[in-house]
């Protein structure tokens, strides 16, 4: 919560967003260097400004409100397993939520993704409940606000995802028949009450006219439909290709999508078990099915978000709301097929060979590692990394994880604690989990493995704290604030997403040259936008006057910003990322 420094890009966009919402008091339009941010719905950001409130503005706020989330989304999976299929499974899927990779890697970032899952997630677990016999009818009213909670953290896909799901499970079972039970009324009018307010405001503190367009076509339209479409603009959004997309969530549900095996096999099992449809069985059959619905439940949410994200522009991260179902079902089958393991002796699920296939991986990846170790020994130790870092095209740069591939021989000399520390638990944790099963210690051998992904993610968050000079801007603008003062100009060229983190450690406007761009692009449409955004000819202008200017300079854009400014001082370079200054 409290390391590294915020990150350039989202991490501190998003910061500054609800910086400025404690700076201003509007609570309605977003803004990120004085311009409107329009992008996202405001409940993260409001959050986030209710904590800098109460603790301060700084990086251990920043974070909080995700943190929480993602405690309570493991509370959830526990609370939804323990109900549905017992203690075991309960306690595997909020284990399985805190040591699972993917929910670690997207997550270190100021994105709202981790709290539209736990929002959706709980409002499809009390849809669920609530048809159960007897059920209260407050459940029915906590689904429909939390689906609106979701609306005003990601859009509509808040409403998408859970409608969708719920669609196709009413379908399925047949418990359409009882939609008069479904509250449809009051329930639309309770989500109405919460999501709607935020988007009329907006809309009409954020108008349209002739010659610009307002809140709502660019929101609705251009965010949601044409994003959709993969024709949103600017466009600054990538496809992945789908083999990659598909394979992709082994890496992001590792180490226990390896033991996808389990659930397949429960789930086969279930289905040639069932022998009347839900929608037939009494009552007490009923109270005691919440484990065959919560399966099917839970493959069709994961389904409509894979898809979903399968036909649309798309990031890794995207797919997070199917981590939940996906690490239920996968607890679900683990413990099931331990259960029969137990009981009768034979073996099921796949689970010693699944095992076995992640001690091989986590050998192989130990290996990897001390090679690298190897190969730097010789290596001084380099504290900014991004001196040591292989540099790809920057359109790659587009994928959230895209940075992984920058990793070169030389980075492991500044790498070489948290990568002995992965290396040693890649190799014991996997080995000894196998060894465990063979001997049927199946609770043993999932803790095992457990434990040895918390010691990973720690080795993780180590090595994150070491690529902080490369992913952040922190230390450029600690540089610049002991030299700039109030009446001096500070400049970022280009994107200002490449220099995010200036704004909210400086905490001061900043001119974007050349930087008209991405999300910066929208809000410059409106006529009382801030006059930030400079040309080239501005910038030379203002270089060659009397007033002291500070320039951050991302690497891509060096070589043409030393083209047009001749004469310069450098103030800091860390990671290639320079600040000059027109005086010395």
């Amino acid at each position: 919560m409290f390391t590294p420094g915020l990150l350039d890009d989202a991490d501190s966009s998003h910061a500054e967003a609800a910086r400025e919402i404690v700076v201003t008091g509007d609570y309605v339009t977003l803004h990120i260097n004085g311009v409107r941010y329009l992008e996202k719905p405001p409940l993260p950001y409001w959050l986030v400004a209710f904590s800098y409130k109460v603790f301060g503005v700084n990086e251990f706020s920043t974070r909080l409100p995700m943190v929480l989330s993602i405690m309570l989304l493991g509370i959830l999976a526990f609370r939804w397993g323990r109900r549905a299929f017992g203690e075991r499974t309960g306690i595997y899927a909020g284990l399985f939520v805190y040591t699972c990779a993917g929910v670690y890697l997207f997550t270190r970032v100021l994105i709202p993704d981790v709290l539209l899952s736990l929002l959706i997630a709980a409002a499809l677990y009390f849809f669920l409940t609530a048809l159960e016999p007897e059920a209260a009818p407050w459940r029915w009213f906590a689904g429909y606000a939390l689906v609106a909670l979701g609306v005003l953290t990601k859009g509509l896909i808040a409403l998408v995802f859970p409608g969708g799901a719920a669609f196709f499970f009413l379908v399925l079972t047949g418990e359409w028949r009882r939609w008069r039970e479904f509250r449809l009324i009051s329930g639309l009018v309770l989500f109405l009450a919460i999501a709607a307010p935020w988007h009329i405001l907006a809309g009409l503190r954020n108008p349209g006219t002739t010659e610009h367009r307002g809140f709502f076509w660019f929101y609705f339209v251009n965010e949601h439909f044409l994003r959709f479409l993969g024709k949103r603009y600017p466009r600054d959004y990538n496809k992945m290709p789908a083999t990659l997309y598909w394979t992709l969530h082994m890496m992001w549900l590792f180490p226990w999508s390896l033991y996808l095996a389990a659930a397949i096999r429960t789930a086969m099992r279930e289905w040639r078990n069932r022998s009347c449809s839900i929608s037939g069985q009494n009552e007490v059959q009923r109270k005691s099915d919440l484990a065959t619905r919560t399966r099917l439940l839970c493959w069709i949410f994961a389904g409509v978000v894979l898809i979903f994200f399968a036909i649309s522009t798309n990031q890794e991260y995207y797919t997070f709301p199917a981590y939940l179902p996906l690490l239920l079902l996968l607890a679900d089958g683990i413990a099931q097929c331990e259960q029969v393991e137990c009981t009768s002796g034979v073996r099921a699920g796949w689970l010693v060979p699944s095992a076995g296939v992640l001690a091989v991986i986590g050998i192989a990846a130990s290996v990897m590692l001390s090679i690298g170790l190897w190969q730097s020994r010789t290596l001084p130790f380099e504290a900014d990394i991004g001196n040591v870092l292989s540099q790809q095209d920057i359109d790659a740069y587009t994928f959230s994880t895209s940075h992984m591939l920058d990793l070169s021989y030389a980075s492991f000399a500044a790498l070489r604690l948290p990568a002995a520390l992965a290396a040693a638990v890649l190799l014991a944790a996997p080995l000894l989990s196998f060894i465990l099963r063979l001997f049927r210690r199946h609770y043993s051998a999932t803790w095992a493995l457990a434990a040895g992904m918390a010691v990973f993610l720690v080795a993780a968050h180590i090595a994150l704290g070491r690529f902080g000079p490369y992913l952040s801007s922190k230390q450029l603008a600690e540089e610049i604030a002991t030299r700039a003062k109030r009446e001096n100009k500070v400049m970022i060229y280009g994107d200002q997403a490449f220099g995010s983190s200036l704004l909210f450690y400086l905490q001061r406007p900043i001119d974007l040259v050349e930087g008209r761009t991405t999300s910066m692009w929208f809000g410059s449409t409106f006529a009382d936008a801030p006059k930030i955004y400079l040309s080239d000819a501005d910038l030379q202008r203002d270089w060659s006057g009397r007033e002291r200017v500070f320039l951050f300079v991302p690497p891509y854009e060096k070589a043409r910003v030393d083209g047009i400014l001749p004469e310069r001082f450098v103030i800091a370079e860390l990671s290639g990322k320079y600040v000059y200054s027109n005086q010395p």
